[in-house]
């Protein structure tokens, strides 16, 4: 059961969490990708299995701006043929985590971590962008992003290709992937709850604190996702998303 109190937090660990929820913000405005960094960084804060349940209230903050500022835009079609499949994932997620020591959940997220920076910079070297739209496919990606949301909050490099499959224009591929999220993650925090017991009264408590931390990251994300060079916000993204997975795995 998780312990953390926030008298307890030292001034280099609040610092990594404020500069990480300020990355979710941005990744909950529209800047896909990027919270892969935030999972790294909180990791590194407060300990791998530790920190997925830490940042699950915070994910569901910023889906409820994301489907409200978004919500005009999302494809309900799609949600409902996706949904399913990825909350099946996170309960293999569930089985699959609840009983692993915190050195192998390390190990675990590191591993998850790099593959999806590999997929991501896979996908970017990919000539053409056609993938498989059969309901395999649609199912496998499902539960594949339902698995690694549990136990790393890294469904976005399986759950996006879904989504790039589909050809959606940017608005709504951002409300229709906000609405998933929004509903996954309080199934989510449910069983983070009542089954690995890692969001506890302590938790919510650190999460009130670094709620203002998400506002500045979701107002200066609006106003990014206009003008950001896609290119080169990718390639950073892909550079610091490795050096995180490194740091982790040799902390």
């Amino acid at each position: 059961m998780l312990q953390i109190i926030c008298k307890d937090i030292s001034s280099s660990s609040w610092i990594l969490s404020i500069i990480s929820i300020i990355i979710l913000g941005l990744s909950k405005s529209g800047l896909k990708g990027i919270a892969i960094i935030v999972v790294s960084l909180m990791a590194i804060a407060f300990g791998a299995k530790e920190s997925t349940g830490l940042i699950v209230p915070l994910l569901i903050a910023g889906d409820i701006f994301a489907v409200i500022y978004y919500n005009r835009h999302a494809q309900w079609n799609y949600i409902i043929r996706f949904l399913p499949w990825m909350i099946l994932g996170v309960i293999f997620g569930v089985l699959i985590g609840k009983d692993l020591d915190e050195n192998t959940f390390k190990i675990g997220l590191s591993i998850i971590i790099l593959i999806s920076a590999m997929m991501m910079f896979l996908w970017d070297q990919r000539k053409s962008k056609k993938v498989p739209t059969h309901w395999i496919f649609a199912g496998s990606m499902g539960i594949l992003s339902g698995i690694t949301t549990m136990i790393g909050n890294l469904a976005g490099a399986f759950a996006n290709i879904f989504f790039l499959a589909l050809s959606l224009p940017k608005n709504q591929f951002i409300g229709t992937a906000a609405w998933v999220f929004f509903i996954v993650n309080i199934f989510k925090l449910l069983c983070h709850i009542f089954i690995w017991k890692t969001v506890t009264i302590n938790t919510l408590m650190i999460n009130l604190k670094l709620i203002p931390a998400l506002l500045i990251g979701l107002f200066i994300g609006v106003r990014l996702i206009k003008i950001i060079n896609d290119s080169f916000y990718r390639k950073l993204i892909l550079i610091l998303t490795a050096i995180g997975a490194l740091l982790l795995l040799i902390k």
